[in-house]
């Protein structure tokens, strides 16, 4: 195999197992930095999975309508165990992020996920990888970069710029994580061995000692990572949040004047730990019969929170809308009176930063947040001036603040924020610092 050409200064290459078709959270955030990197004079080419072999959670074809059609992507083969799971399961759809879509009590699903945790290192999609790194070897024998950029989840995509970082040192490495690897909340539900476990904080420990920068999405996570070896330079550690893209807002804003609209979109399990909040809005619903208040979920429900809410009879009142493309997402978010997120009560969730938070914050609604008090979250909300977050247990602080949206909404029904400032979470502005980044030499 020749070496590559001479580093461009202009070319970058992206690692992204998911990429459109795929749909979700996950796409978003390198998408947008191949959309925006044009502006700033850097030509992104992209390496991802065929979309007829890839095993992708939820798919949205709209996300396509964000790729500069000068962006040149490639598509390659992969080797993944899902249509085992499909058959072994029943299910014909494949385990969302944080298994909000299966039953982990059920002894078929222990065993796949024991399985899936133990004889593939770092995930299920690692058989991908191989076919990656062929297609970036012939690629550089006619074209030449500066830098690659893995993302992940699934973190077995950074074994492929550990890989290609070994080859060919002299090409810069970003490895960008968009979630924790071996503290990810969902950790346990794996049932590794010990001996998996230590095998995969070895991969982990290597990619980012190996890696000429690292990007995380919140403070906490770097805090996590500079933890893992003495031998990390805090400083090769970025925070680089998720974020919004203002072209995704055309929308005017149209909260209901019919009902006080509270609106949840994206994936919600019961390790969200609402239910306490669900037990608040109905009895905030008890003192304000003249307040017609409607629950909204947009998105994947487990079927926990589904019983939760009928537990807290609240089903005459919730409306659950399954998954719908991201540009359907944004006018839910809209078209409502206050926006509800969660982050999961479980080890490490100060370091959760949702991804959705930065699209809320655009749509300038007030946000009741239940999650952990003083995490990054937290911090971003309370420096917008953006809403409430509350501990999962202040049942009577949910209580005192729903009574007062309710008060608030009598008077007026638009709920709106006077404009904030969250401008510095446009994913333009974060793809300026991204090629910031990639052009430090």
């Amino acid at each position: 195999m020749a070496n590559p050409k001479a580093p461009s200064s202009g070319n970058v290459l992206f690692f992204s197992y998911y990429w459109p078709p795929s749909g979700g959270a996950g796409v978003q955030r390198c998408l947008k930095f191949v959309k925006h990197l044009p502006e700033f004079h850097l030509t992104p080419t992209v390496i991802t999975v065929d979309e007829k072999k890839g095993a992708y959670p939820v798919l949205d074809n709209s996300l396509a309508t964000d790729v500069p059609a000068s962006v040149k992507v490639i598509r390659t083969n992969t080797s993944e165990p899902f249509e085992y799971y499909k058959k072994l399961t029943g299910k014909k759809e494949i385990p969302y992020g944080g298994f909000a879509n299966q039953n982990n009590q059920s002894l078929v699903q222990k065993v796949f996920n024991f399985i899936r945790g133990n004889l593939f290192i770092p995930d299920a999609r690692v058989g991908w990888n191989r076919f990656a790194i062929k297609a970036a070897k012939e690629l550089f024998q006619s074209e030449s970069f500066s830098a690659i950029i893995t993302t992940s989840p699934p973190h077995s995509s950074q074994l492929i710029g550990l890989k290609l970082k070994k080859e060919f040192p002299h090409i810069k490495w970003i490895a960008d994580l968009r979630d924790p690897w071996t503290d990810i909340y969902y950790y346990k539900e794996l049932n590794h061995t010990a001996l998996a476990k230590q095998m995969d904080a070895r991969y982990e420990k290597a990619v980012i000692e190996g890696a000429d920068a690292i990007l995380v999405t919140s403070a906490d996570t770097k805090r996590l990572l500079v933890a893992k070896s003495a031998r990390i330079d805090s400083t090769k550690i970025i925070v680089l949040p998720n974020g919004y893209d203002e072209e995704d807002f055309t929308y005017a804003s149209e909260p209901p004047k019919d009902k006080l609209c509270i609106t949840y979109t994206g994936t919600i399990s019961e390790t969200y730990n609402i239910e306490l909040f669900l037990k608040a809005l109905a009895e905030v619903a008890r003192r304000y019969p003249d307040v017609p208040f409607q629950l909204r979920f947009v998105g994947k429900i487990s079927e926990m929170v589904r019983r939760q809410v009928e537990q807290a009879e609240l089903a005459n009142i919730t409306e659950i809308i399954s998954f719908v493309p991201h540009h359907e997402s944004i006018r839910y978010l809209l078209s409502a009176t206050v926006l509800l997120m969660g982050i999961p009560d479980v080890v490490n969730n100060f370091c959760i930063l949702p991804g959705k938070l930065f699209e809320y914050l655009a749509s300038n609604k007030p946000i009741i947040c239940i999650g952990p008090l003083h995490s990054d979250a937290d911090r971003i909300i309370d420096e917008c001036g953006a809403g409430r977050v509350f501990h999962y247990a202040a049942y009577d602080q949910m209580v005192d603040y729903l009574d007062q949206l309710a008060h608030s909404w009598k008077i007026n029904p638009n709920l709106d924020l006077p404009i904030v400032d969250y401008h510095r979470y446009s994913r333009r502005a974060l793809t300026g610092k991204l090629a910031e980044i990639i052009q430090e030499k």
